[in-house]
Order: structure tokens, then sequence, then C-alpha cells
């Protein structure tokens, strides 16, 4: 695409830009979505031509015409360089951090970060010879004193998982880009349809594609997009592992890019509808919404995010486990899972005072985390209120 097209491209609303991104029709005899091309082998027409290694497609791992149709679309939409394709999220989250990463250097993740992602980094990262050491996520331009020499990466999450903190990511990576630090962001929760990473400052952006941008709970995927700056190493540590997806599951993804800023849009909706009818319920103590006047971040929010998606999460006054789990169990549109993003409503019981380590989760009663999805708002609310008559008869 030249330059010219980029730019043009970058003037285009959302709602435009997820139907145009990464599409080049002609170049499959006018199909409006490109084929799934399947294969492990390409074939070279020349010595020469296998020896320059120049074609644009040079064997499987590397990729084919439709996950590269994700990955030009993936990069127009969040203003990047060049984007590679994982199996899940985690993944993505494990890609980056091994590029921004070597023996004997140091990392700093925020302490609301995805726990898997904790795993991750206390785990292999460990082993591998990385230090790593947890931040406050309120920390903001504070980074700035946790820096060593080694410090090589620093990772952002915001909204954070579960408890919802929103961070001060531009003052984090002034700081993070004063020491020479790559800022890698985990942009799941608002999409670059509601964050866009790289203006804010983040080099590479890692978004759990099976949520949002699948939409349907039927696929797993991780994106991970770098600025000009960090292009080339990541896709040679993509390269390194070959750890690419799968034609099959890029097309659905390319299905999910299609309709995912109608249904971010309408998520947000629906989300900041029900988030404010808990919030003025009795049996709630605090709702964790960004989007809602009352959140503590809700500034930075507003300052840095054009949107919210339908996560949230939910502090109940005190009551017993017997009586959260007559609410949860009973509920008949949400269903209980580890996931969200998908059409469908989720709802998740959490407890992360565990696993904090530079900050204390000591929340005034049990903690909830909602997904909403697609269903009518006003049946949402019918079966939240049956399963809060059931809390209160418990």
């Amino acid at each position: 695409m030249s330059e010219e097209k980029r730019k043009a491209k970058r003037k285009l609303k959302p709602a435009t830009l997820v139907t145009q991104a990464g599409r080049t029709p002609f170049d499959h005899f006018g199909f409006v979505n490109p084929p799934i091309y399947r294969g492990s082998t390409v074939l070279f027409p020349t010595v020469a031509a296998l020896e320059a290694l120049r074609q644009p497609y040079t064997y499987g791992t590397k990729g084919t015409p439709t996950t590269r149709a994700l990955e030009q679309g993936w990069s127009e939409i969040a203003g990047a360089a060049d984007t590679v394709l994982t199996p899940s999220g985690l993944a993505a989250i494990g890609l980056a951090l091994l590029t921004a990463t070597h023996a004997g250097a140091h990392a700093l993740i925020v302490d609301s970060a995805y726990q898997p992602t904790r795993i991750f980094c206390d785990g292999l990262l460990a082993r591998f010879g990385v230090e790593v050491d947890y931040y406050d996520p309120l920390i903001g331009g504070g980074i700035a004193a946790m820096m060593k020499p080694e410090t090589t990466a620093v990772l952002v999450e915001s909204p954070g998982s579960q408890s919802m903190e929103v961070q001060d990511i531009p003052a984090i990576a002034a700081a993070a880009h004063a020491h020479g630090a790559c800022v890698i962001a985990d942009n799941t929760w608002a999409t670059p349809l509601f964050f866009p990473p790289h203006e804010r400052g983040c080099d590479l952006a890692v978004e759990a594609g099976t949520k949002y941008l699948a939409g349907h709970a039927d696929l797993l995927m991780g994106l991970v997009s770098a600025n000009s700056e960090w292009a080339k190493r990541l896709r040679a540590t993509f390269n390194a592992f070959s750890m690419g997806s799968s034609p099959d599951d890029a097309a659905l993804a390319l299905r999910g890019l299609r309709t995912m800023a109608l249904r971010l849009r309408e998520q947000e909706r629906a989300g900041l509808d029900i988030a404010q009818w808990l919030e003025d319920r009795p049996e709630v103590s605090r709702v964790l919404h960004p989007g809602l006047a009352t959140h503590p971040g809700h500034a930075l929010w507003k300052r840095d995010f054009t949107g919210a998606s339908g996560v949230f999460s939910v502090i109940l006054k005190e009551t017993s486990k017997k009586a959260v789990a007559a609410f949860v169990d009973g509920l008949e549109l949400f269903g209980i899972g580890f996931s969200w993003g998908g059409y469908e409503s989720l709802v998740l019981p959490f407890d992360c005072s565990s696993y904090r380590t530079a900050t204390r989760w000591t929340p005034e009663g049990p903690a909830l985390r909602f997904s909403i999805g697609l269903e009518d708002v006003a049946d949402l609310k019918s079966d939240l209120e049956a399963g809060l008559a059931r809390l209160n008869g418990s």
C-alpha cells in the first residue's frame, strides 16, 4: 500500500476502518474476503528465486495471504509498523516480553496484570535469567525511581485485570523511554479502537484476539503490534519461535474484525448502563468501571481513552460465600467463565489478594467481574435482580 493510501485510511472513522483494513479484493480476483490459504510448502520458480528469498511467501510458518491480511489490517487499526499473530493472548504476552528482554535484563511488571502474565514472568522469564519486579499501577512517572541499569522492559495493563486500576501510560512511557526501556501494553480491554497504544507511547502492544476481535467465543488468538523502532526485532523473535496462528483462525478473526467497532460500542453502552444500575443497588459497595465518574481513574480514562469495553468489576457489601454462590449459580444469562469479550455475558468471582506483591487487595466484600455481551439490557437486569434476591435470601 502506498503512503498516500495509508494516510487516507488513517483519517477514516473506526467503524469504517475496520471494514477496510487489510482488504485487497483485487489481489484475490475481486472476492471481498481473502481465501483461506492452507499450506506449509511454498514453491520457488527458480534456484535464483530460492536463494534470494524475495518472494512474498516462502514457507507456511512465515505466513500466508490469509494471515498477512489480518496482520496488515491490525497494523492499520493500531497505528503500528508491523503485527504478528500468535496462538493465544498469553503467547503474545510471552513473545513481547522475550522480544524486549535478555539474560541479565530487568523487567518491571504492573502489579494488577493478568495473572498468567505473572506466572510467565515468575517462571519462564526468571528461568531465562530475567529479573522481575512488580510496581503499583498508580505509580505514574514515579516509575523512574524503580529503573535499574539493566531495565529493558516495562509492562502496562490499563485498566488492570479484575481490579480495574487506570494507569498513566504516557507518563510511564516517558520515564521508560528516558531510560531506554521498551514499553509493552496489554491492550485487550480497550483494543486499539478505544486506546491507540502506539500514539500513547507504547512500543509493543499485545491483544488477546480471543476476546473482542474474535467476538464469538470460538477462537484463540493473540496479536503483537510494534512501532517502527521495534518492528524488526519483534518479527525476528516471532520467526525464531514460528508460533504463528493458523489461516483458518485468521479468517475467523478477519470476520470478527469487520463488526468489532459495532460490537464494542454496543457492549460499551450496555456495560455502562448495567454498571450504573448496579451502583445504585443496596447490595453493592462499589462498581469498578473506569467510565463511571465515581471511579478513581476516571479522569485518566477520559483523557487517554475514546471508549470503554463491556468489562468491569463489582465489590459487593460484606456477605457470605454461600450467598454469593446463590447469586451467581442461579444466573441464566451470565455464564461463569474466565474469558470475556464474546457475544455472551459472563461473570467471574475473583480474589487477587494472594498474588499481589507491590500492592494489597483488601476489598470490603466479595468481588465479581462482569463481561457484558450482546443480550438485551432489560433481560440482563432482570436476571441480575433475581440473583440479588437470592443473595438477600441466603
